[in-house]
């Protein structure tokens, strides 16, 4: 039997909470070190290495790109960067695993796509969801008919801010909003059980006196012919998914850090469904890129290519199509977390 090739040695871009969560992940995985990191400022570079262990810090992300000593990087910066800053570490020849979403449009996804492609380099959407071992178990008994044939996907995901919080959520400029930060999680789920969405309707709440939006509802259906129901929000704190096919129904609470389902049959009682969640999504991820690069191969079997761009491609025809709704909170003063 062949030995296996060593763990990559991790870069991370940025040094926010995603770099933190990530950084603490690597710290379970023995043999997944983490070798440098990158971010704008010399001083949040070498504060964050000292908490981690990191080898090296820098004070660019092009320099982390360049460090020969990367072998795979994980950009953690906000989304509206996350195109620019996949490029710099494909250009550098890094393997890249994105905090979802890949990009902020299907034009950006499709350009990192062929970045990673032309330079035989494998480039991972870090979609929590399709990593969470109850969320595995689920769309495999559903592919296996559990349920009968599918009909429905129904995902529920809220942060729980208040509207009036000081927090990158309600920041345009670091791609605030409901449907920018939280779709990408119910959408990637609709799109791992349906495969490329058409939208057929669309609604945005926006917060009162901001350009973000609170709560983005979406209408949509496969090309089976199933539907999907979408919500995500700021305030309630909520995060359920509903399965439903012709002989039955799953039931998940959570989303991103599931561990319990269950599972309803027509004709007999409920069955709990549990899987521990372990360390955690980042960890997971982590592992998912080493065995793909083990295997070599350029994309996961969990997110291919061809779903992170029908997720892009979904998430920018809501944002054609989706009627744009005052917030009514502030005329009735309801809604205060």
């Amino acid at each position: 039997m062949a030995q296996e090739e060593p763990s990559p040695r991790w870069g991370l871009m940025g040094t926010g909470h995603s770099a933190h969560a990530f950084a603490r992940a690597l710290a379970t995985a023995p043999g997944t070190p983490l070798a440098a990191v990158g971010s704008r400022t010399r001083a949040r570079a070498q504060a964050f290495a000292r908490t981690h262990g990191a080898r090296a810090a820098h004070d660019s992300y092009r320099r982390l790109a360049a460090d020969p000593g990367v072998d795979a990087v994980y950009v953690a910066t906000p989304h509206p960067w996350h195109h620019t800053h996949a490029l710099t570490a494909l250009d550098a020849g890094k393997h890249v695993l994105v905090r979802a979403p890949l990009a902020a449009n299907d034009l950006q996804a499709a350009e990192l796509i062929q970045a990673a492609r032309d330079r035989d380099l494998l480039l991972m959407e870090g979609s929590a969801p399709r990593h969470v071992p109850v969320q595995r178990l689920v769309r495999n008994m559903v592919e296996q008919g559990a349920i009968g044939s599918l009909l429905s996907v129904h995902a529920e995901l809220g942060a729980g801010l208040a509207h009036e919080a000081a927090h990158p959520f309600f920041d345009p400029e670091h791609g605030g909003g409901a449907l920018s930060v939280l779709g990408t999680y119910p959408l990637s789920l609709a799109t791992w059980y349906l495969g490329e969405l058409t939208v057929l309707g669309a609604a945005r709440q926006l917060a009162p006196g901001r350009t973000v939006d609170t709560l983005a509802t979406v209408l949509a259906r496969g090309g089976g012919g199933a539907t999907a129901t979408l919500t995500c929000a700021s305030r309630p704190d909520t995060a359920r998914t509903v399965i439903t096919g012709s002989a039955g129904r799953i039931e998940i609470q959570g989303m991103g850090r599931a561990t319990d389902a269950v599972l309803y049959r027509h004709e007999s009682g409920p069955e709990r469904l549990h899987r521990e969640l372990g360390a955690g999504t980042h960890r997971l991820q982590a592992l998912e890129l080493a065995r793909c690069l083990r295997q070599g191969l350029a994309q996961s079997p969990l997110m291919p290519w061809s779903h992170s761009r029908a997720l892009a491609r979904a998430v920018d025809r809501v944002r054609d199509v989706a009627e744009l709704l005052q917030d009514p909170s502030h005329l009735t003063g309801a809604g205060r977390s």
